[in-house]
């Protein structure tokens, strides 16, 4: 028999949030691309995701009846576009399969004996419930409200598992500059966003991102935000260049050929070709350069000015948004996790799945294959 223990009443509720409710299952990159989007420890997975499969996965949820389809950037959504058929289809099969479910049972600790599993003990009344293999898959700290609040890291630390340090990762970001609040709700696509921490560069990532009242957020700034993280109490400064398809030749050219065009216009009303219109006035603010100043007045060094932010538009990093982190970096050592069975190397008979473990991916459906594949490869080999 396979008993669930479920500390809420009801299941699935970080799947039901996942991907803004559309729920990104996974990405239908092939194996080696996979692993290169799990930085730090994306080796120990590759033997859970040989054996369960993106496309495994697809075909296991179209069994299910939830047909999926492909996005930008390879990422797979459920054709509804709606992560409640996700939830009904696992808690469908669930029950098909005969599973027991335990809603407002949250897990305590383990009973352990001379390094073998023998139950745990659950619930406020602290009830044991005797069995000999446990699969620990409470998820990590991210979005503590659906419930993960590092459970699983108390129940793997009193089994004597190294816990790795546990930081935020896919997070938003928050902001010194008081104007992003202006910018509120603007998405720039196809720029590129570089960190830097005292003049140093450190990361790079080319894509698209979102103007947030707080701060910066969106796929390329969540990917970022791993190894911003590090660095928070030194201001890390995240510079964005607009305009990254062009040269600097190239973009003068264009900023030229503007300036040429609405030569009898101010310099607000001559950027639109160029730049969002939201971002205009924001960006002449951070120019220095006076937004009236008509554009047959502008000379070469504040012209100078304009290609030099439009290349490096600078956001200073002041915090970030914890409670909204997609992912929990750290977590369970892969070192003691065999990882083509997710069996501890300590104790018989416990098993981890998904972000207890220390692996996390990049945004576009990773973190949710991760988790179903370590799943699948902990649950077949629990049963053997």
């Amino acid at each position: 028999k396979v008993y669930l223990f479920e500390r809420n009443t009801n299941l699935g509720r970080k799947i039901l949030i996942s991907g803004k409710g559309r729920c990104n299952l996974t990405n239908i990159k092939d194996l080696d691309d996979f692993i290169a989007h799990y930085p730090g420890n994306g080796k120990f997975l590759f033997s859970s995701l040989l054996t369960f499969s993106n496309k495994d996965l697809i075909a296991f949820f179209k069994k299910l009846g939830v047909e999926t389809k492909v996005e930008r950037g390879g990422r797979v959504f459920p054709q509804s576009d709606n992560s409640l058929d996700v939830v009904n289809a696992l808690r469908k099969a669930l029950n098909d399969l005969s599973v027991n479910i335990m809603y407002n049972s949250r897990v305590k600790r383990l009973v352990i004996n001379r390094n073998q599993i023998k139950g745990i003990v659950f619930g406020d009344s602290l009830e044991e419930f005797h069995c000999n293999k446990v699969i620990v898959a409470t998820g990590g700290l991210s979005y503590p409200s659906t419930g993960s609040t590092g459970d699983g890291y108390k129940l793997a630390s009193q089994a004597g598992h190294t816990i790795t340090a546990l930081k935020p990762s896919l997070v938003p970001l928050i902001s010194q500059e008081y104007w992003v609040r202006d910018l509120q709700g603007l998405t720039l696509k196809n720029v590129e966003a570089t960190v830097y921490v005292k003049q140093k560069k450190i990361a790079s990532e080319f894509g698209e991102m979102l103007f947030t009242h707080y701060g910066i957020s969106g796929p390329i700034i969540l990917t970022l935000s791993r190894h911003v993280i590090d660095y928070l109490k030194y201001n890390p400064v995240v510079s964005i260049n607009l305009k990254p398809a062009l040269s600097v030749q190239e973009l003068e050219q264009r900023l030229l050929r503007d300036f040429s065009l609405y030569k009898n216009r101010m310099l607000k009303n001559s950027l639109n070709d160029l730049l969002p219109r939201k971002i205009i006035p924001v960006f002449i603010k951070y120019t220095g350069i006076d937004s009236e100043k008509p554009v047959n007045q502008i000379t070469r060094i504040e012209r100078k000015r304009i290609l030099d932010c439009m290349r490096d538009f600078c956001v200073t990093i002041s915090g970030c948004r914890e409670k909204e982190a997609i992912v929990t970096r750290g977590g369970v050592s892969i070192k003691e996790i065999n990882p083509k069975t997710m069996e501890s190397k300590k104790i018989n008979g416990l098993y981890f799945a998904g972000e207890v473990i220390d692996i996390d991916g990049v945004t576009g459906g990773y973190n949710l294959q991760a988790a179903f594949s370590t799943g699948f490869v902990a649950g077949y080999n629990s049963v053997l």
